[in-house]
């Protein structure tokens, strides 16, 4: 089993595992409203951006795989996370599957950046993971991650309950 995130390169990104450095630049993200009105819908206080960074290390020690940092090469700048977990959400038809997800800050967002790293993702799930399918959970509103998600291959399987409303499922099966 992976403890730890395996370092990845992308023509304008390095995934590479967080460091305790990486969380003033997650809680700004994390605290932006623009940023988590389709994640949460509200702003995480300090406190829960904490919790919420915390995870970033245990997913790759309980599951083999998690999320990744993504930094600019260029300047070592944090630019967000990208990666795949299990949330145990309460939503039974992702139970257990590899759920993708990806969360960029404000100013690298509309460049192609996020397509780019869910690929590097979905590629490393593909050869080392090798779990058969992959899911994603978007809210129907973002139109933006549901781009993403369709040029990496997800397709929608319909809307299921969840945070007291509705999200949609999509899936992808491994090539």
């Amino acid at each position: 089993m992976i403890h730890t995130a395996p370092t990845l390169r992308t023509p304008r990104a390095l995934l590479r595992a967080h460091v305790r450095a990486d969380f003033e630049p997650f809680a700004r993200i994390s605290a932006d409203p623009g940023v988590t009105r389709f994640i949460g819908g509200r702003p995480f206080t300090r406190t829960e951006s904490w919790t919420r960074f915390l995870r970033n290390p245990g997913l790759w020690e309980f599951l083999g795989y998690g999320y990744w940092a993504i930094e600019d090469p260029a300047d070592g700048s944090y630019l967000g996370l990208v990666g795949l977990a299990d949330f145990e959400r309460g939503i039974p038809m992702i139970a257990g599957v590899p759920e993708a997800g990806w969360v960029l800050a404000p100013h690298a967002e509309g460049r192609g950046l996020a397509s780019e790293v869910v690929a590097a993702v979905i590629g490393w799930a593909d050869d080392v993971l090798g779990a058969a399918e992959t899911c994603c959970i978007i809210d129907p509103a973002h139109a933006a991650s549901k781009r993403v998600a369709h040029k990496n291959g997800f397709v929608s399987r319909g809307l299921a309950a969840f945070g007291g409303g509705e999200t949609e499922i999509l899936w992808r099966m491994r090539e």
